[in-house]
């Protein structure tokens, strides 16, 4: 079975990634520092704890498993830290990426899989986003993925490593079986805050703004299922694989739903009222993002499969009622 290379593989994306490797008969090895990641995330392959900055670290690991291809989730990827702390993002996101490649060119490993967003586009000039919309990021966390996105094509005229790059919308959901899940410290995406208020974990979801051109006054996003989107980056290595050109495409849906609609569902799905407060917009929020994804469906075939809203947010219900329990069960073996 071929050994695929997964920096950040114990991370929300990249486990599920490792998931759909592994389901596919790759073997996913993880490369990740666990700063961000959770080692019980990792259940699908080796894990080698490091960072992916590290030249000689992953030499070492290039060495032992003599990858076929490379999986890059590794990032920073809060948009207001970036803003505060840009030089940390460039180093972390463009810099690592650098140091993987560089390793990738000394072992002849020419495939690569990038994690990027749509943070690249900036505001949105047409909607939905295509492809070749313009590049005009808000943020250094959009422009140091924008960068990336540069670099590949530098390396690809290079030395000829084909890459696909993945430009996220919003991911969200859970391993249907609950094995993994999202579980960020802290957590900024809108289901998951919205699932801790209805456990109780939170008094209430702050609503940023709900004076939009739309119509409920709250902002739309396009949501897609972590488990599709993870299924769109085993096909985009299965593409590589089979001798496809470098691609640039949208992982997203097309269709969006707003912050309001997301709760009134989220409320139906739970049983719990969810309260909400309302506050000012936050600067650089977008009003609506949504995806053209003719792209990635024409050219990796791929469809997405649990990406209605009501099954994205019942996969991740489940799977924070379990990591809950899974936590209390944890705090009274302590003591």
């Amino acid at each position: 079975m071929l050994k695929v290379v997964v920096t950040g593989g114990a991370g929300y994306v990249g486990s599920h990634a490792c998931q759909a490797l592994a389901a596919r008969r790759f073997v996913p090895v993880t490369v990740d520092d666990l700063s961000m990641g959770h080692r019980e995330a990792v259940q699908w392959g080796p894990l080698h704890v490091g960072n992916a900055a590290d030249e000689g670290f992953l030499a070492e690991v290039f060495q032992e498993h003599q990858p076929a291809a490379v999986l890059h989730f590794a990032a920073s990827t809060f948009v207001g830290e970036s803003v505060k702390d840009p030089i940390r993002y460039y180093r972390n996101n463009v810099g690592t990426t650098l140091s993987l490649l560089n390793v990738m060119h000394r072992f002849n490993v020419d495939k690569f899989i990038f994690s990027s967003t749509c943070a690249i586009y900036g505001t949105p000039r047409i909607l939905p986003l295509a492809e070749d919309h313009p590049k005009d990021p808000l943020s250094p966390y959009g422009s140091s993925k924008l960068m990336v996105e540069q670099i590949l094509d530098s390396v690809d005229h290079a030395f000829g490593v084909r890459s696909v790059a993945l430009r996220y919308f919003n991911a969200a959901g859970a391993d249907p079986a609950a094995a993994i899940g999202e579980d960020h410290e802290p957590e900024t995406h809108l289901i998951p805050i919205v699932l801790q208020v209805a456990l109780g974990q939170r008094d209430a979801l702050m609503i940023f703004g709900e004076d939009y051109d739309t119509p409920d006054g709250t902002a739309i996003r396009d949501y897609v299922h972590v488990c599709d989107l993870a299924d769109a980056h085993v096909r985009a290595l299965q593409w590589l694989l089979d001798g496809g050109h470098s691609l640039r495409l949208n992982l997203g849906v097309g269709k969006g739903y707003s912050v309001r609609e997301v709760v009134d569902l989220a409320r139906q799905v739970t049983g719990h009222a969810i309260p909400v407060r309302v506050t000012e917009r936050r600067p650089g929020d977008a009003q609506e993002l949504i995806a053209e994804s003719g792209m990635v469906q024409q050219h990796l075939g791929w469809k997405p499969e649990r990406s209605d809203l009501r099954t994205i947010i019942e996969d991740a219900w489940r799977w924070h009622r379990r990591h809950e329990l899974a936590l209390e069960a944890a705090e009274a073996a302590a003591g």
